[in-house]
């Protein structure tokens, strides 16, 4: 560290002391080789030009260029940002990559505002302002996302770092990217929140308390067991009775469209609290992951959330089974005969998996209300962590228009989709059952898993336009994605919200 380097960091210090302290995030992007400069974003060119070419002087002499995602601080350039981090946005002018199914662009800026944000958070600066980079929306999303890290029940806890754009920006775009980042951090904190802390009446509290400032446009009705009972959703009472906790099954209804009569998307989320996997019971290295086994629910409520956030025009409908998953004198048996709300009888032949159960009664009653379409969301099965991975979210979909959509969606936020196979092939094995209409596992249980489960789900669909998202592989970062800490990670959450605003033109 040079002499002046070094003073500069020490009066950086002296102002944390004295509660004066805020950061600036900019952008540079990749060197070219026809391009012997230093190519700034339109902020950070500014930002440069203010301070006489300090700048770009000081990226010049520090180092070599700066690479995708990479970063650098400098100390005492300016009066009012007394630490500006420069980070590196890549190649300039990237858009959609076909290969990789996301805007590459999008990402880029995203993981760049989320790297500079946490160095700067890293360092207790309170208050930062970030470049848009170009798009507000992505730079917005990238502060907000990165920014998070849940601590809930630590008593030294980070620096709660406040974000604003620095510089010319579309206000409303940066605000719809706070709004699509906040919606995502709710489903992690539900996801990340102990199963004792997070229970199906507290999951369902919290979601009320949520939309309370929407009242006007939401109703939100908590379902009581009496209820579920009067509703015959035999399949969902079967796996909740195992558990001391009682079951709730949560409705929200976000009415945003000024046609009373616009057919409403409904969304249907697994909401298992805890998947101790009953009497089939789980290994116990890793089950505390099974808190965040309402993954489903999780995204489902916090992109019904965000939805009425942005006021968008349509009608949505969110429907979330919510129990645990325990065993008991009362719990599910293998081999146990359940009733679904359509008539159907279940064989369970293995009470891990329950998460079809319930969304198989949720699936039913989701048609009572005349969909356009209906997408469910659920942490459904591991072998769909083994066939793809934390890439994407698997999608299973009888309907190829919806499928376009969500495909689409998931390219603007960069939160990947992939469409897996509905064959025939695996209904077979669902319904050829010793007891029943239907084994819940199949008679190849340990090939095509998450196929398997998607062809269960789909005895329980009539509607014309319905997709199935298992987000198994996706329910925790560990290194995959730069925006995200590691931890549950809220997916699919932006591509649920996104893909939305398309059910206006269904």
């Amino acid at each position: 560290m040079s002499l002046c380097t070094h003073m500069s960091f020490v009066l950086f210090l002296l102002l944390r002391l004295n509660g004066f302290i805020q950061g600036l995030v900019l952008g540079v992007y990749e060197k070219q080789p026809d391009n012997e400069g230093i190519r700034l974003t339109e902020a950070a060119a500014a930002f440069d030009s203010s301070i006489s070419g300090k700048l770009s002087g000081m990226l010049t002499i520090s180092g070599p260029p700066l690479k995708k995602g990479k970063s650098r601080i400098f100390y005492g350039l300016h009066q009012d940002f007394p630490s500006v981090v420069v980070v590196g946005l890549g190649k300039s002018g990237t858009g959609v990559c076909g290969k990789e199914n996301w805007d590459n662009c999008k990402e880029s800026i995203r993981a760049a505002v989320s790297v500079g944000c946490r160095q700067l958070q890293d360092l207790e600066v309170a208050h930062v302002e970030v470049d848009p980079c170009g798009d507000g929306q992505s730079a917005a999303e990238g502060a907000v996302l990165g920014l998070f890290e849940y601590d809930e029940f630590k008593t030294k806890k980070k620096v709660r770092v406040t974000t604003q754009p620095y510089g010319s920006v579309d206000s409303a775009a940066w605000q719809k990217g706070v709004l699509y980042g906040d919606g995502q951090n709710l489903a992690r904190r539900l996801m990340e929140a102990p199963a004792n802390h997070i229970t199906p009446t507290a999951f369902a509290n919290t979601i009320e308390q949520k939309l309370s400032p929407f009242a006007h446009k939401v109703a939100v009705h908590k379902r009581r067991q009496s209820w579920i009972e009067s509703e015959q959703m035999g399949a969902f009472l079967s796996v909740s009775k195992g558990s001391e906790e009682p079951p709730v099954f949560l409705e929200l209804h976000y009415k945003g469209s000024l046609d009373s009569a616009q057919p409403p998307l409904v969304l249907v989320g697994k909401g298992i609290t805890f998947d101790s996997g009953g009497i089939s019971l789980k290994p116990s290295s890793g089950m505390d992951a099974m808190r965040a086994d309402m993954g489903g629910a999780a995204t489902v409520c916090s992109a019904l959330v965000t939805a009425a956030a942005l006021k968008l025009p349509i009608n949505i409908i969110g429907l979330a089974p919510l129990c645990e998953n325990m065993p008991s004198g009362k719990a599910n048996k293998p081999g146990d005969v359940v009733r679904a709300k359509n008539g159907k009888t279940i064989q369970v032949d293995n009470t891990d998996a329950e998460g079809r159960l319930i969304l198989a009664d949720a699936l039913c009653y989701a048609h009572s209300f005349k969909p356009r379409a209906i997408i469910n969301a659920a942490t459904l099965t591991g072998a769909m962590d083994v066939a793809l991975g934390s890439a994407a979210a698997g999608v299973f979909t009888n309907s190829d228009w919806l499928w376009e959509r969500l495909q689409k969606a998931s390219i603007v936020t960069g939160d990947r989709v992939w469409r897996m196979p509905l064959f025939q092939h695996y209904t077979k094995q669902i319904t050829e059952s010793a007891l029943a209409d239907l084994n819940n596992v199949g008679k190849c249980s340990r090939s095509g898993g998450a196929c398997t489960a998607a062809a269960f789900l789909r005895e329980f669909v009539t509607a014309d336009h319905w997709a199935h998202l298992d987000i198994a592989g996706v329910m925790t970062n560990k290194d995959e994605i730069p925006y995200l800490r590691k931890g549950m990670s809220g997916r699919p959450t932006r591509t649920l919200v996104e893909g939305s605003k398309f059910s206006k033109t269904f």
